[in-house]
């Protein structure tokens, strides 16, 4: 996994946890649930993302044991004071485009255009189609979602339309420039002479 996927995802689900335990104490278990129900399931996490995370989080004071362990073994935890500051100042911060993924996909298509032999017009179409597929799969999620379905995922299915569609159109500005590319280096290319013709050779077949 990238370094950098990786921390962004590290600090989503740090401050996700932190976030689910302000409304009071809970296991893990619980908390994935929680979670999955809160983005909807479209990031979902298992069950040692969220004990491993939660590791760190006491590790670094922000959360603490919450009494003995449930008859089934499972430990509930709760948020402290310093992870209460910590929640405030992520919700009062700004998501820096910085801490974001890398952009794979831009990333592919840069190397596309500058590796001899690859088809960048095949590349780009393919993601369009997948993109696209994904796009209608999330439009019928979202007809699913009752009037007065959670307005957490309504939020979050809402997020990924807009990226999907937002990837459409900048699939199609490469389309299209990529195209104009290619058009303008046919036109910039140097027109090869003609072969010149070779002369009828003297004898018997040259003369009448």
């Amino acid at each position: 996994m990238d370094t950098a996927y990786a921390y962004f995802v590290s600090m989503s689900i740090r401050h996700g946890l932190l976030a689910l335990l302000q409304r009071g104490p809970s296991h893990g278990y619980h908390l994935r649930a929680e979670f999955d129900a809160a983005t909807g399931a479209t990031w979902p996490l298992n069950v040692g993302q969220v004990y491993s995370t939660l590791d760190r989080l006491e590790r670094d004071g922000l959360v603490v044991q919450d009494g003995e362990p449930d008859s089934d073994g499972r430990i509930a935890y709760r948020i402290t004071d310093v992870g209460q500051a910590e929640l405030r100042g992520w919700f009062a911060s700004p998501v820096s485009a910085k801490s974001a993924p890398r952009d794979e996909l831009a990333i592919k298509l840069a190397l596309a255009v500058t590796t001899p032999g690859v088809d960048v017009l095949r590349v780009v179409q393919t993601q369009r189609t997948a993109t696209m597929a994904g796009l209608q799969e999330l439009t019928r999620l979202k007809t699913r979602v009752p009037d007065d379905g959670e307005l957490a995922w309504s939020l979050v299915l809402d997020s990924l339309v807009f990226r999907a569609e937002a990837e459409i159109r900048w699939l199609d500005h490469c389309e299209a420039r990529v195209a104009r590319a290619a058009a303008e280096r046919r036109s910039a290319a140097p027109e090869q002479p003609a072969p010149a013709t070779a002369p009828l050779p003297s004898g018997k077949w040259g003369r009448r």
